[in-house]
């Protein structure tokens, strides 16, 4: 198997912000902020990385993540982090 490049796009995610933070933890608001989240049916893309894998296993319950050209949204629980197998095609 090729290693792919950085920035390809098998190696990033759109974030997209569904659910309110209104009633969620601070630390929770900060995360979305972080990630660059601003309102609802915002959309960010970042790397996949371990980094931005916690932030995203942290608000769970508040975004979608997909794998830019994807129709359907991965299944992330709250606390659960992406694996590896969750993007097979």
């Amino acid at each position: 198997m090729a290693a792919s490049k950085p920035g390809s796009a098998a190696d990033l995610l759109e974030i997209t912000q569904v659910r309110s933070p209104i009633g969620s933890k601070r630390d929770q608001r900060r995360t979305l902020r972080a990630l660059g989240l601003r309102r609802m049916r915002h959309t960010v893309t970042h790397s996949d990385r371990p980094e931005i894998r916690g932030m995203l296993a942290k608000v769970a319950h508040l975004i979608e993540v997909r794998r830019p050209g994807d129709d359907a949204p991965m299944e992330l629980e709250p606390g659960q982090e992406l694996r590896d197998d969750d993007d097979v095609t």
